[in-house]
């Protein structure tokens, strides 16, 4: 048998299908010829955060039963994986198991696999949707709180008795918006939802694609608070993170008109363009009205971190790398300043 160098090799060989996800940033399938040129060194990992890919992996056979990875490799300065690392990786994968990964993996087995540096545990919102998404993915049983959870939405319960609807019932709708009705759903439901459903709600929601309608119904939440004289700045970022998923020219318009204004521009605003729309700064005068907005909190940690991490980003890298040597605002160009001597220090 040839010697196995990368992940795309071992998962072939092993007679599987398998599907690889970022979830560092929204939760979005990389495909398997992206993922190859990945791991070869000819492209940049596409959704890097802080200098790290964070990725699940699903694998399975015939009885569409998977197996889980999930795994975080660093980066180095170009944004590329580390053939060493996943050398590293495949040592302890092939010593755990063997080349053979659709066999059952007993405790002993899995335990060996989980004690490497390489393996990591997602937050629980984040597993609750990578789950719902595979299963949804592989045709396979929602959770035990799906029809509850469409029940509450439904309004069958009444809205303020959200207490007894699992995160995990609300990652299957919204890993299912294209059937049920699930989509129409939740946009009748979406604006009679107390705080804790609707933030619930949304966070699932970044993680998806969204249908035009529920985008639109979402953007005009976000309008009625860009619009309010007394804003909720938290809910605001919520709303514009969920907006992750949707057509980038209805995000574009909210986040152009958000930056607009300082009252808006709050660090947890900008925060949440970063995380999830950043998109949208690929355009180079939203770029640095982003920066400078940013500059503005006066928060230099903040500016220095999201700065970095953005530059990571391959459809940002040239669009940002650029102001560090432009004829800036003032705010801009000492926030930049404090950013390089941070990187010399």
């Amino acid at each position: 048998m040839d010697t196995i160098h990368t992940l795309t090799q071992l998962l072939k060989n092993s007679g599987c299908d398998f599907q690889i996800v970022d979830l560092g940033r929204r939760i979005v399938p990389i495909s398997t010829a992206s993922f190859a040129d990945i791991e070869a060194g000819k492209k940049p990992y596409p959704y890097p955060v802080q200098r790290k890919a964070h990725m699940g992996i699903a694998y399975w056979n015939q009885e569409k039963q998977p197996w889980i990875w999930f795994l975080k490799f660093d980066l180095d300065e170009r944004g590329l994986l580390k053939p060493a690392d996943i050398g590293q990786f495949l040592k302890y994968v092939i010593e755990a198991m063997g080349t053979r990964l659709s066999d059952d993996m007993d405790e002993d087995t899995q335990q060996k696999l989980a004690n490497n540096p390489y393996t990591y545990k997602p937050a629980e919102d984040k597993l609750a949707v990578f789950n719902s998404q595979i299963r949804a993915q592989l045709d396979l049983p929602t959770s035990q709180y799906y029809e509850h959870a469409q029940h509450y939405f439904q309004g069958g319960l009444g809205w303020q008795n959200w207490q007894t609807v699992g995160l995990q019932g609300i990652s299957d709708i919204v890993a299912r918006l294209s059937i049920d009705q699930n989509g129409i759903l939740l946009r009748k439901a979406i604006t009679n939802l107390p705080n804790e459903p609707l933030y619930a709600l949304l966070g699932c929601l970044e993680h998806a694609r969204l249908p035009e309608k529920l985008a639109h119904r979402i953007a005009e939440l976000v309008q009625q608070e860009v619009d309010s004289k007394d804003p909720d700045l938290f809910l605001l970022s919520a709303l514009i993170r969920s907006l992750g998923g949707s057509e980038i020219s209805v995000s574009h318009h909210l986040v152009s008109q958000i930056l607009k204004s300082p009252r808006l521009s709050h660090q947890e605003v900008l925060i949440g363009i970063a995380g999830r729309v950043w998109t949208t700064l690929a355009e180079p005068k939203l770029a640095e009205q982003f920066l400078i907005r940013l500059a503005q909190t006066g928060n230099q940690t903040l500016f220095n971190q999201l700065f970095a991490d953005l530059v990571m980003l391959p459809e940002l890298r040239m669009v940002l790398l650029p102001l560090l040597h432009s004829d800036a605002s003032s705010e801009l160009s000492s926030a930049l300043i404090g950013l390089q001597k941070a990187a010399k220090g």
